[in-house]
């Protein structure tokens, strides 16, 4: 498949919404961060000062818009059905057309809805997303090797242990190692 420019997705799953952020869930979004930022600072690369700040969330849904459209990455916030609340955020980046036909999964969850399948459900949509919709062959996902839920989460939704990564990302200020899962579109093996 050659390039084609990406529309913003919506994907619905049984409980939740799947959708770009807007510049109305400013509020959401920060009160979510602010409130999960030690539970999620193990796990994430250090925020810069301006995390938080206004100016910073009207950057991150421009470039959320311009990587959409540009076929480059699809950051999604993760919203519950019922409320409407965020919950969290998945993204699909580095988004690889040609013989590559690939990309990288990235995705975080606010603690109080953890262990409730939330994050399985919006990763199997995205998974579904990537190679029904964007026609990807593979997908990677790299977490801590200590990063057990993140772990179960990604062997429960098919994807498998495939490498070792020395010093690949820089979490929380440290380089850290991390294992690398991927999941092959099955009709292509």
């Amino acid at each position: 498949m050659l390039f084609a420019r990406i529309a913003p997705p919506m994907l619905y799953t049984e409980r939740l919404r799947l959708r770009p952020l807007r510049q109305s869930d400013f509020a959401q979004w920060t009160r979510l961060r602010r409130s999960n930022q030690s539970f999620l600072a193990p796990w994430e690369p250090a925020w810069h000062s301006d995390h938080l700040s206004p100016g910073s969330f009207r950057r991150r849904v421009r470039w959320a818009g311009r990587e959409i459209s540009g076929g480059r990455a699809v950051p999604l916030g993760i919203f519950y059905h019922e409320t409407g609340a965020l919950i969290g955020g998945i993204t699909l980046e580095h988004i690889r057309h040609g013989a590559a036909q690939s990309a990288a999964l990235g995705y975080w969850l606010g603690r109080e809805f953890t262990g409730a399948g939330f994050m399985t459900e919006a990763l199997q949509a995205s998974v579904a997303y990537a190679f029904d919709d964007l026609d990807l062959s593979r997908l990677e996902a790299a977490c801590l090797p200590e990063n057990a839920p993140s772990r179960r989460l990604l062997e429960r939704c098919g994807f498998h242990e495939e490498a070792t990564l020395s010093h690949y990302l820089q979490i929380n200020g440290v380089w850290r190692d991390h294992v690398l899962y991927e999941r092959r579109r099955s009709d292509r093996i």
